[in-house]
């Protein structure tokens, strides 16, 4: 279990604090608006209204002491930035700060933050690649232009044993997983493909998208 530090409670900031509870770790929220923190009690161990661009009230949390800050705040990037710098002032043992543009990111590494996300953009993206095809189910970018796709089962592949289709040598893809209700990884070799499966394939995201979807 960790402990993590999130400022902002925002829509971005409460989806982040709910997936962390969810994992099983322990989550302070941070925000000025008391609305929005009573908005977020569900999803959080802990959580404070304050102003997170005060040196002093951020110091009285014991930035030290979470494995990350995570800064959400999305409709102030000067507060956004003065946060980030603060943090890592005061030690944060890693900072991951949200963005909205490849500007914004510059700032933001070069003060303080560790790592920078852009929600809106990998929203977008993945929304894109879901609807460019009928065949996509999910999509996951792993990056280095790799990815990992469910897709439905392509018809000529119905009936056959993962190691007679020989998806590696002939698509240059493995398949991890099969889902027919539930998503079963204990496949092998010999594991059969049947119409109304879709699979959960790796490899290369261009590759991917020529020879499947």
């Amino acid at each position: 279990m960790k402990n993590f530090l999130v400022i902002g409670a925002g829509r971005f900031g409460r989806f982040v604090c709910q997936k962390l509870q969810e994992a099983g770790h322990q989550t302070m929220l941070v925000d000025k608006d008391e609305t929005r923190v009573e908005k977020s009690l569900a999803y959080v161990t802990n959580a404070v209204i304050g102003n997170s661009t005060d040196r002093e009230f951020l110091q009285s949390l014991g930035i030290p002491d979470f494995d990350a800050c995570v800064v959400a705040i999305g409709d102030d990037f000067l507060g956004s930035l003065e946060t980030t710098s603060l943090l890592e002032e005061l030690g944060a043992v890693k900072v991951i700060a949200r963005a909205a543009s490849s500007t914004q990111e510059k700032f933001l590494l070069r003060n303080g933050a560790d790592e920078v996300v852009f929600p809106e953009r990998q929203l977008g993206y993945w929304t894109a690649i879901r609807c460019s095809s009928d065949s996509i189910t999910n999509f996951i970018e792993l990056g280095d232009g790799y990815s990992i796709f469910e897709i439905k089962l392509p018809a000529a592949w119905t009936g056959k044993s993962i190691r007679d289709l020989d998806v590696r040598r002939k698509y240059g893809v493995n398949i991890l997983g099969v889902r027919n209700g539930k998503m079963a990884m204990d496949i092998n070799g010999d594991t059969i493909l049947n119409e109304g499966q879709t699979i959960l394939i790796l490899g290369e995201t261009r590759n991917i998208q020529k020879r499947f979807l």
